[in-house]
């Protein structure tokens, strides 16, 4: 039976949705050797390709590019079957929100990762924000099953689609096993250098530059923290993305205090984690909110939102707070900063087995069984 997988992110996103596809294929191939497995990339070649994760996974790109088809597919509604690319199949699972069109026999399998665009929809770019509320809720009608990041996402599509709550699972993200604790002083004065953190202590964020992420609360609660912590830094770390203008003006104006990274590789994030005082992750929504779990995994208390999916990815072991309130943002980053040492130590092992809970494993288990439920 072959299943067609929508690779596409993975190829073309350093993080977010593109790591959780990469993940989540790379522990479907340790466990599947048998099924015929076709990753569809859009905007690739075929020459250019890394190897593929297992022999029964093999890969099925076009030059066109995701932009190209989601004219043809999404806005023009041509009826290009993705099987033109893929080969037969029997399932096709869209890893990214939408769903091309596919042959009448085909299964079909939806990822909706998250609503924000619907919840938050100030956070989102206008153009996007039309396409997604034009495309997902159809996409989400017709596909056979859909997969949700988090429970509060698939109460979301409950809420807002009127999906039947049957025809959505559950489907957590996984921590890698490269987040974990890293003492080694020489590697993390080496990410220290590389990204021109210095050797003062900081406070970390990580995510995407957009509204969503709460960056312009988060920057002005750290610098109403008291004089005695004038050293401590904040860096965030995260590519550009979109509605960002007031993020850098804020920014600007703390000056040396804020230090704005840009995007950070993959292989530099336990680091980062590790050397951190903290997290902050005050996120305005979250379908998932990964961060909180690889902090966590690498020994780092951390700040979080008590909105949206991140309290069920959190548990008891981080301290969330009201992310509009710039006060309630200052009060709990100086109470983790602040913490003594052994409420600190049980906070760090309750991270570390909440951040257990969560594997790549566990998660292509699922979706093992997802498939063979519908095929």
């Amino acid at each position: 039976m072959s299943i067609g997988i929508d690779y596409t992110p993975a190829h073309e996103q350093g993080g977010g949705i593109g790591r959780y596809v990469r993940e989540l294929v790379a522990a479907l191939a340790e466990q599947d050797r048998q099924g015929a497995y076709r990753l569809f990339i859009a905007g690739a070649e075929h020459s250019r390709l890394p190897q593929a994760p297992a022999a029964n996974f093999r890969y099925r790109a076009t030059r066109l590019s995701p932009l190209t088809l989601a004219r043809l597919w999404h806005r023009a509604r041509l009826p290009l079957p993705v099987e033109l690319f893929v080969g037969n199949v029997r399932l096709f699972h869209a890893t990214d929100f939408v769903l091309p069109p596919t042959l009448p026999q085909t299964r079909t399998l939806l990822t909706v990762h998250d609503l924000s665009f619907a919840r938050v929809p100030e956070s989102a770019a206008p153009r996007l924000r039309a396409y997604l509320e034009a495309v997902v809720p159809r996409s989400a009608r017709r596909a056979d099953h859909i997969l949700a990041d988090s429970a509060a996402t698939k109460a979301d599509l409950i809420a807002l689609y009127g999906m039947p709550e049957a025809k959505i699972t559950v489907l957590y993200s996984g921590v890698s096993n490269a987040f974990k604790p890293v003492r080694d002083s020489a590697a993390q004065a080496a990410v220290r250098a590389k990204y021109n953190i210095g050797d003062a202590p900081y406070v970390l964020s990580v995510g995407t530059l957009q509204p969503r992420k709460n960056y312009a609360r988060l920057m002005q609660a750290f610098a109403a923290l008291p004089p005695r912590w004038a050293d401590l830094k904040l860096v965030i770390v995260g590519g550009r993305g979109w509605l960002d203008a007031p993020i850098y003006e804020c920014a600007r104006a703390m000056r040396e205090r804020v230090i704005l990274t840009g995007f950070a590789d993959e292989a530099d994030l336990p680091a980062l984690y590790s050397g951190a005082a903290c997290l902050a992750f005050p996120s305005l929504y979250e379908g998932f909110g990964l961060p909180v779990l690889e902090g966590m995994a690498c020994g780092t208390p951390v700040l979080t939102s008590n909105v949206s999916s991140l309290p069920e990815v959190a548990g008891d072991a981080a301290l969330m707070v009201a992310p509009h309130s710039v006060e309630a943002i200052r009060a709990g980053l100086l109470a983790l900063l602040e913490e003594d040492s052994a409420a600190r130590a049980a906070r760090l092992a309750r991270g570390f087995a909440q951040a257990a809970r969560f594997t790549w494993q566990a998660a292509a288990q699922r979706l093992r069984a997802i498939y063979a439920q519908l095929l």
